[in-house]
Formats: structure tokens, C-alpha cells, sequence
């Protein structure tokens, strides 16, 4: 009887070691995203889908090992910049390189590249015999010609629109942390889409935003919509300029109204310098 428990006592210390040692290679596994990710070979990216949703709980490395795949890799594609955060319902891109800037190249109309002027420079003289003396036409300057644009132009090719019919009551002001402009209104007012792009989150998960929008354009830049009492679009949804996308409200906030932000590769930018007047 004494060999027994002496048995039995060692069988489970062992499979609690066992046990033991299976959590901590898990939590090794669980990690954050700043640990580099165990890339498993070709097999699982062939079965990667194109875009993933984020769900609660992932991590950037975590959906990178699991399609056997580098993180940075999945940042790149992805304009995602350290320390590499992402969102619930925000949608992935998976697969394509990191040149397509755009996640919806079926909804964005693509515009045709800048066309540089070229100024031809006046011919070298000819050289005239010694014995004449030939007094050559004034030459007037060559001017470039500048086209004149509105700022709305400068925002690459996009075709930007007012995201609010509202008064403006708070305008762009770093100092007094108002990060975009903020409109007026009344609960239920449309709220439109600035340009054309592709939604990449659109819930409440940042209290102080309240029902916010995100959406994703071309050259790096992301608008933001803040404050909805309703959201009319999910993440993945292809939006284009003009299209109606929630309604004003007052969630996150102490008055209804529409915070509205332009973001340049992640810093907030001043939304009159691609908004038309």
C-alpha cells in the first residue's frame, strides 16, 4: 500500500509539471505584438484570407502566426506604424504588397498622374561672319505657367465634399486639443462621407469619440467621424464621396454635434486644407 501512494504522488507531480509547462509555452505564444512572430511556411498564407476582421483578443503577431506570416509585413500592407495598435471589427489586409495604399481600388475612381510642364529653352545662336553686325531681338522671359487650384486639389486626386450641412462652431485648434473641425446640428442630421475610401472601424470602443467612423483613402489619409447617434456602415464597407454614413448626435459628447478629423499618415491635419470652401 505505501509503494502505491508513493506511485500515485509521483504520476501527478509529474502531470502537473506536465500541465505546467504547456501554460507557460502558451503565454510565450500569446505574447504582444512586439515579439517577432514564428512564421510556419507557405501552407497556412495559401489558406490566409484576402481582409481579416479583428476580433476581441487578437494581436497583430497573433494573426500573423496564424497564417504563418510576419507582422511586419501585415503593418506594412496595412500603413500601421509602431507600436503597431489595432481595433475591434477593423479590417485587415492579408494579401497584395505593400504599394496598393488603397483598400478599395473597385470604389476609388483612379485620376490620371500629374503632367509636369516642360518649357523648351531657346535654341543657341548662330554664329554670324565677322564683317556683320546683327543686333539680336530682345528676348522676353520665359514664365512657367502655375496652375491655380483650390485647396481641394491638393489632397492627392481625391474629390473631397463636406462631411456636414451644419454650422461650424469649433475649428481646427492643436492648442485646445480640437484635432479636426467640429459642426452644429440638430440629432438625426446626415452625416456624408468626405471622399472616396473604404470603412475601417465604425463602433464605440473609444468613450470619448462615442460612435465614431473611420475610413480609409488613398495616400495615406483617414477622416474620422465622431459623436453619431447612428452608424450606417460596417467595417469593410466601400463608401464614395457624398454618401450619407451616419447621423449627428451627442454619444461621447456634452452637445450634438459632428467632430470631424483628417488624418496624414496618422497626424492630424487642419480638414479647410482639403475641404472645398
Amino acid at each position: 500500500m505505501h509503494l502505491n501512494h508513493v506511485s500515485i504522488f509521483h504520476s501527478q507531480k509529474m502531470i502537473k509539471t506536465i500541465v505546467l509547462s504547456m501554460a507557460v509555452a502558451t503565454a510565450a505564444v500569446v505574447t504582444g505584438c512586439a515579439s517577432k512572430p514564428q512564421v510556419s511556411g507557405g501552407a497556412n498564407y495559401a489558406h490566409a484570407p484576402n481582409y481579416y476582421t479583428v476580433r476581441s483578443g487578437d494581436t497583430l503577431s497573433g494573426i500573423a502566426n496564424r497564417y504563418g506570416m510576419s507582422y511586419l509585413d501585415i503593418a506594412a500592407l496595412n500603413d500601421i506604424a509602431p507600436p503597431y495598435r489595432i481595433y475591434v471589427n477593423q479590417s485587415l489586409r492579408l494579401k497584395g504588397s505593400a504599394a496598393q495604399r488603397t483598400t478599395s481600388t473597385q470604389a476609388m475612381a483612379q485620376t490620371a498622374p500629374i503632367q509636369r510642364q516642360s518649357i523648351n529653352l531657346p535654341t543657341q545662336r548662330p554664329v554670324t561672319p565677322p564683317t556683320q553686325t546683327i543686333t539680336p531681338p530682345p528676348q522676353r522671359p520665359v514664365v512657367p505657367v502655375v496652375p491655380v487650384n483650390p485647396p481641394s486639389t491638393l489632397a492627392s486626386g481625391l474629390r473631397w465634399v463636406k462631411p456636414s450641412n451644419g454650422a461650424v462652431i469649433e475649428t481646427f485648434n492643436l492648442v485646445s486639443n480640437v484635432k479636426g473641425t467640429r459642426y452644429g446640428g440638430n440629432v438625426g442630421d446626415p452625416i456624408f462621407a468626405a471622399a472616396n475610401g473604404q470603412v475601417v472601424y465604425a463602433a464605440d470602443g473609444l468613450k470619448e469619440y462615442g460612435n465614431l467612423v473611420l475610413v480609409k483613402h488613398v495616400d495615406g489619409y483617414i477622416t474620422a467621424y465622431a459623436h453619431n447617434s447612428k452608424m450606417l456602415v460596417k467595417s469593410g464597407d466601400n463608401v464614395t464621396a457624398g454618401q450619407k454614413i451616419a447621423e449627428m448626435g451627442s454619444s461621447g459628447a456634452s452637445r450634438v454635434m459632428l467632430e470631424f478629423q483628417v488624418r496624414l499618415d496618422g497626424k492630424p491635419v487642419n480638414p479647410t486644407t482639403v475641404l472645398p470652401n
